[in-house]
């Protein structure tokens, strides 16, 4: 058994929580799956020798995915928030999610395909919004609020006015 970090993030799939840690380890740097762990015995949501949970990292955060059945499902009030460096790394996170049967949603958020939020929020998005020129910040909020996946050119250009 591998060191038990003491603050994991517990995400609860219906089944595939192991899918969903493959696919992160693939899309973003320094993710990993760890262990899976079978289920010793049957549970409301399937059987022994079944995935149960499975330790994973995403870009640093240690999490566990658990197959829980249909009883809960995700929502927008827990959300992973991804800062990136430029329009490419916006667009290959963006397309990487929502082209995996994910969707789009508003101001940088979208949802994969297994209902997990994510923000992919370019760091020109945040640095306009709290710029101390508060009217640049204004044009970037106004402008960031008519997206789907954030441009930063249109950002920076709402910036300059």
């Amino acid at each position: 058994m591998t060191k038990i970090a003491k603050n994991t993030v517990c995400l609860w799939y219906e089944r595939d929580a192991e899918a969903a840690a493959q696919f992160y380890a693939r899309t973003f740097p320094n993710s990993s799956v760890g262990a899976v762990h079978r289920a010793p015995g049957d549970f409301p949501s399937g059987k022994q020798g079944d995935v149960l949970t499975v330790e994973f990292t995403v870009m640093g955060i240690p999490c566990l995915g658990l197959n829980g059945g249909a009883a809960f499902k995700q929502t927008e009030a827990f959300s992973f928030q991804v800062a990136t460096e430029d329009q490419a790394e916006t667009d290959r996170y963006w397309n990487a999610i929502v082209g995996n049967g994910g969707e789009e949603s508003e101001c940088g958020w979208c949802k994969d395909k297994w209902g997990v939020s994510w923000q992919i929020t370019p760091i020109a998005l945040t640095k306009a919004y709290t710029s101390p020129d508060r009217s640049a910040a204004r044009r970037a909020f106004d402008a960031m609020m008519t997206m789907k996946k954030i441009d930063i050119a249109a950002i920076e250009a709402a910036v300059r006015g």
